[in-house]
């Protein structure tokens, strides 16, 4: 079954502005999310689903494909639909959203929802290791895994809750990716919205709460940053300056 991943890149962003332009080791932002996934190899074609010229033209001057989208949406999940929606890709059935804020997103973590798809879940997603000392950050969205490896429920809260201080509790950040099935994405996006998604601003409760299954890929190692802030841009700037000193000859 071919892949066809879309990256949502829209252009506003209230807490760090136009920051998928924003220069990251002398390139802009986004043009790193679309190699990384181009690297991974999960991906029979890649399409970043924007709402402005200017995402669209930085995009597609470095060789890859770009598509307008509205500037209405209020989800990624939304923005991928609509480009699902379109003739031009009505021959693919699997779809992989990744965060256009997650140039350094693990490889593990998108071949591995699409195997939980692949494996018969509707929606895959994905979750690294938490540090217990991290698990208050509400940033850090927390997942419940149950034993058929499917989301029990996110929060930003830090569940599940260790409530004797027991310290054994094992706890998982959610990774930025989706997988789904044509089907699942339709449905996801046709559904009335629950009120746990609004509180905790997680567009996954959504789906869950009504019954669809979420399955996550579990991986071994802690989640890299997304690019949220200015102090997230000098992080993920230093780190990857650090791995590309790695490869260097």
């Amino acid at each position: 079954m071919p892949v066809l991943c879309v990256i949502p890149a829209r252009l506003g962003s209230s807490r760090l502005p136009k920051k998928l332009l924003l220069p990251l080791a002398g390139d802009p932002l986004i043009l790193w999310v679309v190699r990384r996934v181009a690297d991974s190899g999960v991906a029979d074609r890649i399409v970043v689903a924007t709402d402005a010229r200017e995402i669209a033209l930085v995009v597609e001057r470095a060789g890859f494909e770009a598509a307008m989208t509205s500037s209405r949406h209020q989800s990624g999940t939304e923005r991928v639909a609509e480009v699902a929606g379109l003739k031009a890709f009505g021959g693919f059935d699997l779809f992989v959203n990744v965060q256009g804020d997650e140039p350094l997103i693990a490889v593990e973590a998108v071949r591995g929802a699409v195997e939980r798809v692949r494996g018969g879940d509707p929606i895959g997603t994905a979750a690294a290791t938490l540090d217990r000392a991290l698990a208050g950050d509400p940033s850090r969205v927390k997942v419940v895994v149950g034993p058929t490896g499917r989301a029990l429920y996110f929060s930003r809260a830090p569940i599940p809750f260790d409530r004797d201080g027991s310290g054994g509790v094992a706890y998982h950040q959610h990774v930025g990716v989706y997988a789904y099935t044509r089907d699942a994405l339709e449905r996801w996006v046709r559904l009335p919205p629950v009120p746990e998604e609004t509180w905790e601003r997680l567009e996954q409760l959504r789906p869950l709460a009504h019954g669809i299954p979420i399955g996550v890929a579990l991986f071994d190692r802690p989640a890299a940053p997304g690019v949220d802030t200015a102090e997230d841009l000098k992080t993920v700037t230093a780190l990857l300056a650090r791995q590309l000193r790695e490869v260097s000859p």
